[in-house]
């Protein structure tokens, strides 16, 4: 055939296309189980960042982070957005982690009052915790998160967030240890004395540092209310739960 013809340039194409095509299918088939497994322990490392200290996050890595996870993690709940709880116990802990509340959350199909909403029960030095998954979105994309609740049922005790693709030095700030420590070294609480959410604020005016009241992110406004938004949204839920027990 004249390699110079169309006729062999379009049969030459398919035939590439064809080969590179399946080649790509194949790849993505036989890696999935690896990809699934890789998503798996990066959601775990990411509910045990809430609860860890950042010392003790430097000792957890893809290598034991399955072990540390069944250490620390003792049960999970998923409940309604009424705080009615849909499954609980060893059973809830399984559903809590297959929960892709992202995926809820980016299905506009999906109404609020029909997502569902995780949550993990820990054990730390004794203590109860519970570690709530929250997600948003920022200026450029998804933010989420995981916040940690005290024993009380109201106070912070410790946060991770993340996002996609925020401004380096500016939004993307949320995910540094000193915008993390705004929510959870003060007397950062989600609810009131009777027991009721109480919004957060996240303001820019350097007057944070009070029970609802965090500083923002200079220069990452858009972010920082993205932040504000996804903890007054997704935690309501589970105050009215918490009243529950």
């Amino acid at each position: 055939m004249d390699k110079e013809s169309n006729a062999y340039t379009i049969i030459f194409a398919t035939i590439m296309v064809v080969v590179v095509g399946g080649l790509l299918a194949f790849l993505a088939i036989s890696l999935k189980e690896r990809q699934d497994a890789n998503g798996e322990i990066k959601k775990k490392m990411e509910v045990l960042s809430a609860l860890l200290s950042p010392e003790e996050m430097m000792k957890v890595s893809r290598e034991n982070a399955e072990a540390e996870y069944e250490k620390y993690i003792t049960g999970g709940v998923v409940i309604d957005v009424n705080g009615k709880v849909i499954a609980d116990g060893e059973k809830g802990k399984d559903a809590a982690f297959q929960t892709n509340i992202q995926a809820q959350y980016k299905d506009k199909n999906i109404a609020v009052n029909k997502r569902t909403y995780p949550m993990f029960t820990a054990k730390k030095e004794g203590k109860t915790l519970y570690i709530i998954p929250i997600v948003g979105m920022g200026l450029w994309g998804p933010i989420w998160g995981n916040v940690c609740i005290a024993e009380d049922k109201s106070s912070i005790a410790g946060a991770s967030f993340g996002h996609k693709g925020e401004t380096p030095g500016l939004g993307a700030e949320i995910s540094l240890g000193f915008f993390i420590d705004r929510w959870v070294k003060g007397d950062e609480k989600i609810t009131d004395e009777n027991g009721d959410y109480q919004k957060f604020d996240v303001v820019k005016d350097g007057t944070g540092g009070q029970t609802t009241k965090i500083d923002g992110i200079s220069g990452g406004t858009i972010t920082s209310e993205g932040v504000e938004e996804m903890m007054n949204r997704c935690l309501v839920p589970y105050t009215v739960y918490f009243k529950t027990l």
